[in-house]
């Protein structure tokens, strides 16, 4: 089992975000993750929140070890093809260490306020599956095209390729049955959802089939939930088993209320 740990850039200011990324480096976790948002999620009335894509630029010049992602990257912020050459040049700055998500995006408020487009559901998953191909093909192959309902690309090379090859991994978020599961079956590099660990072995055995149906070997799927450190560290530990057994190889660690020393105490039992 693997461990990210969540800075989740929100009421929080960037020193503070900072440290945290360079404490999880520290302290051996596998990856250091933020979110994608431009305002608070949680919490009353405006507050500080750092734009991610650039979050993870400058982390990546602070950080050595831990591998950096969003979880995940809304696709109605920006275009695939921006969010490609982004991808590229994070996947350098960080010698490779940049794992690639991506969401069809939900946060509706956060959308009219700043005057963002934001379609029905059915068009947001219909772009969500066609960005995932445009994204992959520019990552991947010179002179690219696409012809999709929503976007289209002609003739494009995006250079340099990434440092990761054959590419960056590919994460897709959530955990919806009738389109975002589907799609992660036909082209997710890894899956992340949280649920009960009960719920998450039935979408397991959804998405192998889902794979399988895409003619793909679900075992080539990395399969990612979530973990509190708010219980105490037997409970902990019991769930991380429960999803070792479930066939989960990687857990992404929120920083819980009580702070530094209870990841630090975590590091020493789990880590180390």
């Amino acid at each position: 089992m693997r461990f990210g740990l969540d800075i989740a850039q929100q009421r929080l200011e960037w020193d503070e975000i900072a440290r945290r990324a360079m404490v999880a480096d520290d302290l051996g976790f596998d990856g250091v993750w933020g979110f994608d948002h431009f305002q608070p999620m949680y919490g009353e009335g405006p507050g500080p929140c750092f734009e991610g894509v650039t979050t993870l630029a400058a982390l990546a010049a602070l950080t050595s070890r831990v591998r950096l992602g969003l979880l995940v990257t809304g696709n109605t912020y920006r275009h695939p093809s921006v969010y490609a050459a982004q991808a590229i040049t994070l996947d350098h700055a960080a010698h490779g260490r940049f794992e690639l998500s991506l969401g069809a995006a939900w946060f509706e408020r956060e959308h009219r306020q700043l005057g963002l487009e934001f379609p029905s559901l059915g068009e947001r998953m219909d772009r969500f599956e066609e960005a995932l191909q445009v994204i992959r093909g520019l990552l991947t192959t010179d002179a690219f095209t696409f012809e999709g309902e929503h976007y289209q690309v002609r003739d494009a090379t995006l250079l340099p390729r990434p440092v990761q090859s054959p590419s960056i991994p590919i994460w897709v978020g959530g955990g919806g049955e009738r389109r975002t599961m589907p799609t992660a079956g036909k082209y997710a590099d890894g899956w992340h959802s949280f649920q009960s660990v009960e719920e998450m072995r039935r979408k397991s055995a959804l998405l192998d089939r889902l794979a399988e149906d895409a003619g793909r070997d679900p075992a080539s799927i990395k399969r990612a939930s979530s973990l509190s450190l708010d219980p105490p560290i037997d409970e902990v530990r019991r769930s991380i088993d429960a999803w070792t057994e479930l066939g989960f190889d990687y857990l992404v660690v929120g920083w819980p209320g009580t702070g530094q020393q209870t990841v630090e105490a975590f590091a020493d039992a789990v880590l180390r």
